[in-house]
């Protein structure tokens, strides 16, 4: 037979009522007693309900987790697995469970957030995009649902708390390495510019070259539906320019180690014949050959305060909005090398 509460009461020699602000780490009951009832509960055997006393109390005790596809290509990427430790970490700290979402299309998501809304499934939902005109982030502002976004947003930026890198920023500084290198032909590998991270990169690429007295050509802009398309082709493209780059930057580091191959295949050396920067500096960046220079984004810290606020959003639903650039930092490595120019 299934241990009760009752029976942990009378074991405790204590009321019910009292086992149950236990469970609740109700700051009421003093610390001896928690401690009494709760070795009386590890002694017995008893698990609470927690189901049935957060229904009581209007709250699931888990959040939504959001991505921008399926879980099963999006763990396919690095970045997914180290910012959801840092949401674990978080979430464990505020005894949280965790609902991820599967759905693989835009509607899918859209549907699927919609049902853990008026479901009750969650309490709070993190957004792991910033997708340009999204209707689920509008949909979850229009319902006043609490939310967070990893990533600025493209409509109603201060009215969301997100937390994010300054991606324009960053772009700038690699490009500016670069240059100091003695780069002046930089092409730029962009993600896809229906996500704001990859519109803010390619501006800050573009705002670097005019700050250091180069011209935006749009030969040395890949799309990232060019490199689906046909990746190899498309370097190959590149390369075959009568001036091509001798750096190129990445929009990720997955996309440096796509275009680091195809170079090798088109027997192109890396940093001999081209420099290679990109972002996110994933644990195999440097273990990569060449290892990787890459900038490191912070993305434990982008889960983990992403969490920090919904959970302050939840328990205070009138918290002002809130947001916050995580620091991030150049890791050099053997995939730059400096050159000289002709005129030295």
């Amino acid at each position: 037979m299934a241990v009760t509460i009752i029976d942990v009461a009378r074991e405790a020699n204590v009321s019910p009522s009292t086992v149950s602000r236990v469970i609740a780490d109700n700051p009421r009951i003093s610390e001896q007693t928690k401690r009494k009832v709760r070795e009386v509960m590890d002694r017995l055997g008893y698990y609470p309900n927690f189901q049935a006393r957060n229904l009581a109390a209007k709250s699931t005790k888990t959040i939504g987790v959001v991505m921008s596809n399926s879980t099963s290509s999006a763990f396919q990427n690095p970045f997914f697995p180290e910012v959801i430790r840092g949401i674990c970490v978080s979430a464990h700290a505020g005894k949280y469970g965790i609902y991820f979402s599967t759905g693989g299309t835009e509607n899918e998501i859209y549907e699927e957030v919609v049902s853990m809304v008026q479901g009750k499934k969650v309490d709070g939902i993190i957004l792991l995009y910033s997708r340009v005109n999204d209707r689920t982030m509008k949909y979850l502002k229009e319902v006043k649902f609490p939310f967070t976004m990893v990533g600025r947003p493209y409509d109603f930026e201060h009215e969301i708390t997100y937390i994010d890198n300054d991606n324009e920023k960053i772009a700038h500084e690699v490009v500016k390495y670069l240059q100091v290198l003695g780069h002046e032909k930089i092409a730029f590998i962009g993600g896809d510019l229906d996500f704001v991270v990859s519109i803010d990169r390619l501006n800050g690429y573009k705002k670097a070259l005019s700050t250091i007295g180069l011209p935006y050509e749009e030969k040395y802009f890949l799309r990232d539906s060019d490199m689906k398309l046909n990746g190899k082709e498309a370097i190959q493209k590149l390369m075959d320019l009568a001036a091509p780059p001798t750096a190129i930057v990445a929009h990720d580091d997955l996309a440096a180690y796509e275009v680091i191959r195809y170079l090798e295949e088109l027997s192109y050396e890396v940093p001999e014949d081209v420099s290679i920067i990109s972002f996110n500096n994933h644990a195999l960046s440097a273990y990569f050959k060449p290892p990787l220079t890459s900038v490191d984004i912070s993305i434990f810290e982008l889960g983990l305060e992403a969490t920090n606020f919904l959970l302050g959003k939840i328990q205070n639903p009138n918290e002002a909005v809130k947001h916050h650039l995580v620091s991030t930092t150049l890791i050099e490595r053997e995939s730059c090398k400096k050159i000289t120019t002709s005129g030295e």
